[in-house]
């Protein structure tokens, strides 16, 4: 079984490359672009990982992470930032409303797939 990932950045370039490379990855691949239509795509896809970045419209990234902690606690899901946001106050604000992992744009592929792989190594530990 694939394990199914959520890529939230209101970037579509982004998005599309980052769906087309983890496919070929093996990864099952949902999208959203912003962070009201990341909420429903957790409700609906129930994605294992959560790549998300921070600056979109409707909710931003701090505000989507918020709402996933609050409202979708049913079991540790983990979510990566990977946003152009790279002061430690956004880092610290994400930690605290409990990121698993930040990577900053530009970031290459390498440093979000050993990301991934690092929280795919951890869910089988996960709580439900």
């Amino acid at each position: 079984m694939a394990y199914k990932l959520l890529v939230v950045d209101d970037d579509k370039d982004i998005v599309e490359m980052l769906q087309k490379r983890l496919m070929q990855e093996g990864y099952a691949v949902a999208v959203a672009f912003d962070g009201e239509e990341a909420l429903i795509k957790v409700k609906q896809e129930n994605p294992d990982i959560i790549l998300l970045d921070l600056m979109m419209p409707k909710l931003n990234g701090f505000e989507t992470l918020k709402e996933i902690r609050q409202s979708h606690n049913d079991k540790w899901r983990p979510v990566i930032i990977i946003s152009a946001k790279a002061e430690l106050e956004s880092l610290k604000t994400c930690y605290g409303l409990e990121a698993d992992h930040y990577l900053t744009k530009p970031c290459n592929m390498a440093d979000i797939l050993r990301g991934i792989e690092t929280m795919v190594s951890l869910i089988p530990f996960r709580i439900k």
